[in-house]
């Protein structure tokens, strides 16, 4: 058994302390050890996972027709709902992503010319933006129930402000 030690004796100013390696946690996200991110590269690099990401909701469709249960239907209906927006997102982000570079080039091809570059201010891309949604919408020709559902929005809001 333990050697029972007295508590009235004080303790020795030199004690042997032994010392336990800590050990050191890293998160990848912001080690340099893991390098840049780059999404250019990360896109490339796992394309491989569309595929199956779109295997997957293929799966989860043809279960959705065949179950009866209604909680397992809606628990599907609601993994369907959100495999379909992160597709939608991942699909707006590439967007983004292309235009950027595109902009990008065209500053550079004007640099090598020996014109100044040019870079657009926040607002005005999101101008730019704006423009392309609606011309995107028009073509689509469902224009005119966004701006409905806009005016629906902004007359509700308009509500709330007065007294």
């Amino acid at each position: 058994r333990p050697l029972e030690m007295s508590a009235k004796k004080p303790v020795p100013f030199l004690r042997q302390v032994v010392s336990v390696k800590k050990k050191v946690h890293r998160d990848p996200r912001f080690d340099d050890l893991s390098g840049e991110y780059k999404p250019e590269i990360f896109m490339k690099t796992y394309s491989f996972l569309d595929s199956i990401k779109k295997q997957e909701k293929e799966m989860v469709q043809k279960q959705l027709k065949k179950c009866r249960d209604v909680e397992q239907k809606e628990k599907l209906q609601q993994l369907l709902n959100r495999m379909t927006q992160q597709e939608q997102a991942q699909k707006k982000q590439q967007k983004l992503r292309e235009r950027e570079l595109f902009f990008k080039r065209q500053q550079r091809e004007l640099a090598k010319q020996g014109k100044k570059p040019f870079f657009l201010k926040k607002s005005e891309k999101r101008k730019l933006e704006l423009a392309e949604k609606y011309a995107e919408l028009k073509r689509s020709g469902k224009l005119e129930s966004f701006l409905n559902k806009k005016r629906k929005r902004n007359a509700i809001k308009d509500k709330r402000r007065l007294p």
